[in-house]
């Protein structure tokens, strides 16, 4: 697949053009392909670079052609929308051609909608925030999973902070796993109300770290695996091992620094699938604290 105007600066603080752009998702599509696959994808594009309009796109473009897989989703609000599923490389390809930079995907899959098989935490800082701070958070926040029986997965967001996600059955509703999430998350704004807050308004946060949980309700999104993000330092959404946070940055890995790291290294959440465990059994352990 040639790429349209592939010299137009996507990036100018970085010099990244739009043929970097997809030259980025042809080199991580063996690995974030596996975290798209099955997935509603809300896409945001930016057909003049990462300065120029933008918005999110739920609905698949008319255009788009036959062999791209469109899935009609029932909303909440309206019927239904007809989501892109992306299920392979040439998919991400096409898509990355129609200048999307970003790729969210859904917490739940085709095959059950209404069934999360993931719940998310998103460690959203304030603007001065530490990021020594922040490795802090997660590590607490893993530790919560794992007493309730989960196993949690670190992500670098490419933006401002972490992502700390736990592979569930998907057995358990949107409701469920949601309240996993804020349980845990009121449980460290317990321990530590100084520093954290679940407060949705930001006014109220008081300059504390905001742990999100609305990345668990249904039609809700967050950053896939692997994507970039629209921001002057080009960063990349990037699964960690733990070992790997004592020294990571939330923006610290681009397009080049990706393709270096994945000729030496697995994806560290390749097997999270397999360490699924019951939203439901977590949740009420949550309720014992």
């Amino acid at each position: 697949m040639r790429t349209s105007n592939p010299d137009k600066v996507f990036y100018p603080e970085r010099g990244l053009t739009k043929g970097d752009v997809v030259a980025h998702y042809r080199a991580v599509a063996d690995v974030m392909v596996p975290h798209l696959r099955g997935r509603p994808l809300t896409l945001r594009r930016y057909p003049h670079g990462i300065h120029g309009e933008t918005w999110f796109q739920k609905e698949a473009s008319s255009y788009f052609p036959d062999w791209l897989r469109v899935e009609k989703v029932p909303q909440r609000t309206s019927a239904t929308v007809r989501h892109v599923i992306c299920d392979d490389a040439a998919s991400l390809v096409y898509l990355a051609n129609q200048a999307v930079v970003e790729y969210h995907i859904w917490t739940s899959t085709m095959d059950a909608l209404e069934k999360p098989d993931m719940v998310v935490i998103d460690i959203d800082p304030p603007d001065d925030a530490d990021v020594r701070e922040l490795r802090d958070i997660a590590k607490l926040i893993r530790q919560v999973y794992t007493a309730v029986g989960l196993t949690a997965y670190l992500q670098a967001t490419g933006g401002r902070g972490f992502h700390v996600v736990a592979p569930v059955e998907p057995t358990a509703s949107y409701a469920v796993v949601r309240q996993v999430a804020l349980k845990a998350s009121e449980l460290l704004v317990r321990v530590d109300p100084e520093r954290l807050t679940v407060a949705q308004r930001r006014d109220k946060r008081g300059g504390r770290v905001f742990l999100d949980t609305n990345r668990n309700g249904y039609t809700q999104t967050f950053i896939a695996p692997y994507s970039l993000r629209a921001r002057p330092a080009a960063g990349v959404a990037t699964p960690l091992d733990w070992g790997e946070l004592a020294k990571a940055e939330p923006d610290g890995w681009t397009p080049d620094r990706i393709k270096r790291r994945l000729a030496r290294k697995a994806d560290p959440w390749h097997d999270m699938a397999e360490h699924a465990a019951s939203a439901e059994k977590a949740l009420a352990q949550l309720k014992q604290y």
